[in-house]
């Protein structure tokens, strides 16, 4: 697959996920999109009660061709969403699993 699909998929989904409504009004969802440079995070920051929110709940980085999750945080999966959109698993890096441990799941390695 062309790198640009895969930046728009990528957007989109991150997007789409900035726009939903969130459980607690006072918490923003932002999607940060780096085209330049392909680092895409989702964001989350504001207020629960007393409570200051800030972090970082989706890292997504795309290099030498292939999407690298570097962090998931969400209960649905963005890789299962990246599967349903159409991209190979042999395009899916999971960052977030050290280096040794990749090759015992069905992604790329790096």
């Amino acid at each position: 697959m062309a790198v640009e699909q895969y930046r728009q998929w990528v957007q989109e989904l991150l997007l789409e996920r900035a726009n939903r409504k969130q459980a607690v009004s006072a918490v923003e969802a932002q999607a940060v999109l780096d085209t330049e440079r392909d680092h895409y995070l989702l964001l989350h920051t504001g207020w629960r009660g007393n409570r200051r929110t800030h972090g970082c709940s989706i890292h997504i980085d795309i290099k030498d061709g292939k999407i690298w999750v570097q962090h998931d945080g969400t209960e649905t999966g963005i890789v299962n969403q990246l599967l349903e959109v159409g991209v190979p698993t042999d395009d899916i890096v999971l960052g977030f699993h050290s280096p040794n441990m990749r090759q015992y799941t069905e992604f790329a390695t790096h």
